[in-house]
């Protein structure tokens, strides 16, 4: 008997074929048939006015702490994410040696904005190398499939432990690493990931370990990877890394190099259109190089206590390299200030773009500063007769930097953003699942493309969506028999209402280890997922299962 039937959805399978009517039946974990099922399966699902699709595949999450004591990836499971890819922008646990825990823990804090207490009290370290992380990860059995990028930084602390934040590595160092690389390659990583972006600062306000690797380190690194013929970089591109060092990455080893992160720029439109030029050319030439973009708003709530947005700032290195009991005297120092506004006018950085327009007084701490709620820093400088920089700094240190303010920094042009979308050689992802939990919530990335990419405005047709949260990316990733719905494929499949599907508002709760807050984020209109023939979500909720009975896999063999 066939194990599981949904009869009478709307199948959209992937391929970016037009939808039909038809019944799914699933058999042992895998799509058996897909038509008119006549036989019964021994549990029936009514699809009638759903989409049954393939499930989700979010390329760009941070779940390597949160797996170890979520099981369930919340918030990315409540949006029909089915297979979550970690270990992006070459953040990890593993490798990582006892007497390096817990300065990968405040890096991860500084550059992730995750809760120290949280990842402190959850993560119960059963594993020190990659290949016992994974191991570790089959034990947790998680509702969701995950593949696993090997992180640069953790490779580099692992093998030159402090000195990974503050030096190039030797020769020596780099042949070490390397075999480290090949030994998770082995194990199951899908590739490894790094960065060199600016904006990531780790513990002591030291730039995290893979900033201080050069070009020839990256191409040793990922020459490793490919030597066994499989594997991608991923990795997150600062002012040092350009297109064309990419470009010669991919040929020297071979392998696919998928680059973050594509935000279209309100300060430098041009880039938008330049950039994707350069990626078509580069498809034209056979170079595989491909970016990962947005299809969200790119905003921040942040605090004076949690000031992500400024963190990778020259000037900062003042606040970073101080603890926080320190903070607000440097915050009222005005060679600070001067610096910081210097910094600014040079439009060197990368998040934040001097756009106080964007950048909003949400709640404040002090019941006399009510008057600025919802109003911009830039409304507030002029209310006041002040500089922003003063304005901002002025209004934090007398609400005893207990101001929350939300910050709007790139994708802010639909326009642009849905060039950036629907080009063929994008990848739509970068939810940063897992990370930033005291700043946003962008897990939804999935149910937004269908809702206002789809629904709304009509970009894309349901098909061409379905097709850039699933196909797409399982190609791009060589996932093997995942992504499309056909006799075959596993079953990770998702149902939803077309005419309802959306992401919800963030809501701010407290769920992490040890109480701590984080925001979540909720869907509407999506009904059902299964993940390896087996529902893990029913009616929007998720099923709950113990160790054991949960249906994740964890993705070691990739196609090449």
């Amino acid at each position: 008997m066939i194990d599981l039937v949904i009869r009478g959805g709307t199948v959209i399978d992937g391929s970016g074929a037009p939808p039909r009517v038809a019944d799914v039946a699933v058999l042992a974990g895998r799509i058996s048939a897909v038509g008119d099922v006549g036989g019964r399966g021994r549990r029936e699902v009514d699809a009638s006015g759903l989409c049954v699709c393939p499930g989700f595949i979010d390329l760009h999450t941070h779940y390597d702490a949160q797996y170890t004591w979520d099981p369930y990836a919340t918030s990315s499971i409540w949006h029909g994410v089915t297979t979550t890819v970690i270990g992006n922008c070459g953040f990890a646990i593993a490798p990582c040696r006892p007497q390096d825990r817990d300065a990968t823990l405040r890096t991860l804090v500084k550059v992730e904005g995750m809760s120290l207490k949280a990842m402190q009290a959850g993560i119960t370290w059963e594993f020190e190398t990659f290949p016992a992380y994974l191991d570790a990860l089959e034990r947790y059995n998680p509702s969701l499939n995950v593949a696993a990028l090997l992180g640069h930084s953790a490779v580099r602390q692992w093998v030159m432990g402090r000195a990974a934040q503050r030096r190039g590595a030797t020769g020596d160092e780099v042949a070490q690493m390397a075999d480290v690389v090949r030994e998770a390659m082995a194990a199951g990583a899908i590739g490894l990931g790094s960065s060199t972006a600016e904006a990531h600062v780790g513990d002591g306000g030291l730039p995290v370990p893979s900033r201080l690797a050069d070009l020839d380190e990256l191409k040793a690194l990922t020459r490793a990877m490919g030597a066994g013929g499989r594997g991608l970089l991923e990795i997150t591109v600062g002012s040092t890394t350009t297109l064309d060092d990419l470009r010669d990455i991919h040929r020297e080893s071979g392998r696919p190099v998928v680059w973050a992160a594509f935000f279209h720029r309100d300060d430098r439109p041009e880039e938008t259109t330049e950039r994707l030029a350069r990626t078509e050319a580069f498809h034209r030439e056979g170079v595989d190089v491909r970016p990962q973009v947005s299809c969200r708003p790119l905003t921040m709530d942040f605090t004076m206590w949690n000031p992500y947005p400024f963190e990778g700032m020259a000037a900062w290195r003042r606040v970073s390299a101080r603890p926080d009991s320190e903070w607000a005297a440097v915050y009222a120092d005005p060679t600070f200030r001067e610096e910081l506004r210097a910094e600014l006018a040079a439009r060197r950085f990368a998040v934040f773009r001097g756009r106080w327009d964007l950048v909003q007084v949400l709640k404040v701490g002090r019941p006399e500063h009510r008057a600025w709620l919802g109003k911009t820093i830039a409304r507030i400088a002029e209310e006041t007769g002040k500089d922003v920089v003063d304005a901002w700094l002025d209004l934090a240190l007398a609400d005893d930097l207990e101001t929350e303010f939300l910050a709007g920094l790139m994708n802010a042009d639909d326009e642009a953003v849905g060039d950036l979308i629907t080009h063929p050689r994008t990848l739509v992802s970068l939810s940063d699942a897992g990370a930033h939990l005291s700043l946003l919530c962008d897990a939804g990335y999935s149910t937004t493309l269908l809702g206002k990419w789809v629904r709304q405005k009509q970009r894309l047709s349901l098909e061409a969506a379905v097709r850039r949260l699933t196909w797409d990316p399982a190609r791009a990733y060589r996932i093997p028999e995942r992504g499309l719905l056909a006799p075959g494929y596993w079953a990770d499949l998702v149902a939803f209402d077309p005419d309802t599907v959306d992401a919800l508002p963030a809501e701010w709760v407290h769920d992490l280890p040890a109480g701590e807050p984080r925001f979540v984020s909720r869907a509407r209109g999506i009904a059902w997922s299964l993940v390896n023939g087996v529902p893990v979500l029913e009616h929007g909720e998720i099923v709950e299962r113990p160790a054991g009975a949960r249906p994740g896999r964890i993705l070691r063999a990739f196609e090449s």
